[in-house]
C-alpha cells in the first residue's frame, strides 16, 4: 500500500467508526522550508481547532508489519483523550484581546518560504524572518499553535507594527531563554536516548541555565541558546538583551551558527574557525543533521559586543 492510500484507508476507517456528527478528515499542513505533512483533523461543531495528528509516523510503522486496525485504534484513543475538553474555538480566536497574551514568534528562513511569506505577516532579519504564531497551550500535555496570517491582522483590525512588540514581550515571558555549556546539551540529549527525559514543557535544572547565574561560570568551547521547551528556540538571537547578556558572560565577541530552528550554538571568537570553516560547518550539520523542514540557515553569524550587533560572517570577511 502506498502512502497516499494508506491515508484514504486511515480517513475511511475513522469515519466508519466515530460517533454521528464528528468527521476526520486528512490535512495537509504547510511545514518550514517548503515542506509538507499530511494529518488527521476532526471535525465537529464544537472543536473547530482539533490538533493534527502527523501520519508518517503511523505509515513506517504499518509498513513494519503493524495492522492498520491497531493503528486507526491509536488515533481513536488519542481523540478520545480530547474530546469533551474545552476547546479553543474560531470564535475565541476572533477578538486580538482574548489571544494577545498569547502572541510569541519563531524564526524561518527567507527565501525559502517566500511562497509562505506572502499570506503571513513577518518582520526581516539579515536572512530571516520573524513570524508570529499564538500559543494556544503549554502544559505537561505538551503546546498547540495557531500560525497568524494576513487574514488573522485583518478579523482582528490591527497591523504587523501591533503584533512584534506583543510577540516580543510574550515570548520572553511564555518561552524563557536557556543558555548551557554544550557539555550540558550532551548529556541531555543522552538522557533522553536512554528514554529519561521528563515532560518536553517542565524546565530542566536550573542551575545549568548561565543566564540565571551569577558569578564565575562554567567555560566550554561550544554552548547552546533556545528556550526551555526547546521548541523553536532560535528565536531567543532575538530576545530583548540576550545577546549582550551573553557576550558579558563570554567577554569577547563570538559567532552564532543557526543549528536549527530548535536552538542556535555560541562559539567564542577566540575558540572558533576562520569564518569560511565555521559557514561549511553549518551547511554540513545542515545537510547531514538536521531534518530539512527545521534548517534555519547556511551563514554563521557573528555577534560583536561594540556595535551589540548581530550581522553576517561570510566567507572571506
Amino acid at each position: 500500500m502506498e502512502y497516499q492510500e494508506f491515508l484514504c484507508a486511515v480517513e475511511g476507517q475513522l469515519n466508519k467508526k466515530l460517533k454521528e456528527g464528528v468527521k476526520a478528515k486528512v490535512y495537509t499542513a504547510q511545514k518550514n522550508n517548503g515542506r509538507e505533512k499530511k494529518g488527521i483533523l476532526f471535525e465537529t461543531k464544537e472543536l473547530s481547532a482539533s490538533p493534527a495528528i502527523y501520519l508518517e509516523g503511523l505509515f513506517y510503522r504499518f509498513q513494519k508489519g503493524e495492522q492498520l486496525g491497531g493503528l486507526v485504534q491509536e488515533i481513536l484513543d488519542f481523540y478520545g483523550s480530547i474530546e469533551g475538553k474545552e476547546p479553543w474555538g474560531y470564535h475565541q480566536l476572533q477578538e486580538y484581546d482574548v489571544i494577545k497574551d498569547r502572541v510569541v514568534f519563531r524564526l524561518i528562513h527567507t527565501e525559502k518560504n517566500k511562497r509562505m511569506l506572502e499570506h503571513i505577516p513577518s518582520v526581516e532579519i539579515l536572512d530571516l524572518s520573524m513570524v508570529f504564531y499564538i500559543l494556544l497551550q503549554l502544559d505537561e500535555e505538551g503546546t498547540a499553535t495557531v500560525q497568524i496570517s494576513n487574514a488573522h491582522l485583518k478579523m482582528w483590525g490591527i497591523n504587523r507594527e501591533q503584533l512584534y512588540p506583543a510577540a516580543i514581550k510574550n515570548a520572553s515571558v511564555l518561552l524563557p531563554a536557556e543558555f548551557f555549556t554544550m557539555h550540558y546539551a550532551i548529556e541531555e540529549m543522552l538522557e533522553e536516548a536512554a528514554g529519561e527525559e521528563g515532560d518536553s514543557v517542565k524546565r530542566r535544572d536550573e542551575k545549568e541555565n548561565l543566564l540565571s547565574q551569577i558569578g564565575e561560570q562554567p567555560e566550554d568551547t561550544m554552548y547552546v541558546l533556545t528556550n526551555f521547551i526547546r521548541y523553536c528556540g532560535a528565536a531567543c538571537v532575538f530576545y530583548p538583551h540576550i545577546l549582550d547578556m551573553i557576550g558579558e558572560m563570554l567577554k569577547e565577541d563570538y559567532f552564532v551558527l543557526p543549528s536549527s530552528i530548535h536552538e542556535v550554538i555560541v562559539v567564542p571568537e577566540s575558540k572558533g574557525l576562520d569564518a569560511e570553516e565555521m559557514c561549511k560547518m553549518v551547511k554540513e550539520i545542515n545537510e547531514t543533521q538536521v531534518a530539512p523542514e527545521e534548517v534555519l540557515s547556511d551563514h554563521a553569524y557573528f555577534y560583536r559586543r561594540k556595535e551589540r550587533q548581530l550581522m553576517f560572517q561570510k566567507p572571506g570577511l
